[in-house]
């Protein structure tokens, strides 16, 4: 065991599987020898040359579409976009080639690659480098997407994507790279998807979160419970595949629900986890399951610790529907 922040573990990662499978590629935008605009893959072309590791132009649509024809001859692709806002100019290649590409070929191939993408809030990044676009991409079967939310799931979670026999979507909240530091051991291991964390057991209420929202979450929590309720607090970890069973069990169990995400409100993720615990657990709701999100404008420039749902709005969301 050692205690690491998450990109000590993403690159501790990305050596350790670059060294089990000789496959295994990564690029992108100054991730050469420069190591990543985050340091995520310092030391990978050193030690693997430049033919594994290496930086391309500055083309979204040509990195994930020059991964994706890698992927059918056999070659693991791991593609960073330097930043989550930035890989719009390839959404076409995503949604339309590479999350199709197992169903439109009859299960003859698939595109098993992996998209690096640090994402989110909480570092000042201003409009172009705080956004949360996840929702984005989870209306697209085909696709998993994954958010660890500190370095031990980050390392588990991303030994998995680079497994996984389809592609997955990465997202690294960016804003816990260097604040937080977990014990993770030294040698591999994975946590599955579609498994999400129960990281508090309580009664009263189920909180709900991902990335760096899950330790708002947390914070809240401990808030909370000075005021005498007791709150469950779910990371989910895997948003697709989503692991809706374990949130039905914690919903029955308290009856009320609260679901806080970085992502505007409407139409962000929280919206279709609400309406799956309205179909399976309406009888069991003591209270309107709420949502506490960001604002439904563009990521503001100043005021970010307005526009984030921060612990305090999640205290006052919780106290909301504590009031039913």
């Amino acid at each position: 065991m050692a205690m690491i922040n998450m990109i000590q573990a993403l690159n501790q990662t990305l050596h350790q599987e670059f060294a089990r499978d000789p496959s295994i590629v990564t690029f992108g935008e100054d991730v050469g020898a420069f190591g990543g605009v985050f340091r995520v893959t310092l030391g990978l072309q050193a030690k693997f040359g430049e033919e594994r590791c290496f930086d391309t132009p500055l083309s979204e649509q040509g990195i994930i579409g020059f991964g994706i024809g890698m992927a059918q001859r056999g070659i693991k692709p791991i593609c960073e976009i330097q930043f989550a806002d930035y890989i719009f100019p390839a959404y076409d290649q995503i949604v339309n080639e590479l999350a199709k590409m197992r169903y439109r070929t009859g299960n003859q191939y698939t595109a098993s690659m992996v998209i690096r993408a640090p994402y989110g809030g909480g570092i000042h990044g201003g409009i172009y480098h705080s956004q949360s676009p996840e929702a984005q991409f989870l209306h697209t079967p085909g696709l998993n997407v994954v958010i660890a939310s500190g370095p031990y799931d980050a390392k588990g979670l991303l030994t998995s994507a680079i497994r996984s026999p389809d592609p997955v979507l990465f997202l690294e909240p960016k804003r816990l790279y260097r604040s937080l530091k977990e014990e993770v051991p030294d040698q591999e291991y994975s946590i599955p998807f579609g498994v999400a964390d129960v990281a508090r057991i309580g009664k009263n209420v189920t909180l709900i979160g991902w990335g760096a929202q899950h330790h708002q979450n947390m914070e809240a929590s401990l808030e909370l419970e000075k005021r005498g309720i007791d709150v469950e607090v779910l990371n989910l970890r895997s948003l697709n595949p989503l692991d809706i069973n374990a949130i039905i069990i914690s919903v029955q169990k308290t009856g009320r629900c609260v679901i806080a995400h970085e992502a505007p409100r409407t139409q962000g993720f929280g919206a279709e986890i609400a309406t799956q615990i309205m179909e399976k657990c309406f009888l069991s709701l003591e209270a309107p399951v709420k949502r506490c999100c960001g604002l439904d404008t563009p990521f503001p420039n100043m005021f970010e610790k307005e526009y984030l749902p921060e612990a305090y709005r999640v205290v006052k969301a919780v106290m909301d529907v504590m009031e039913y």
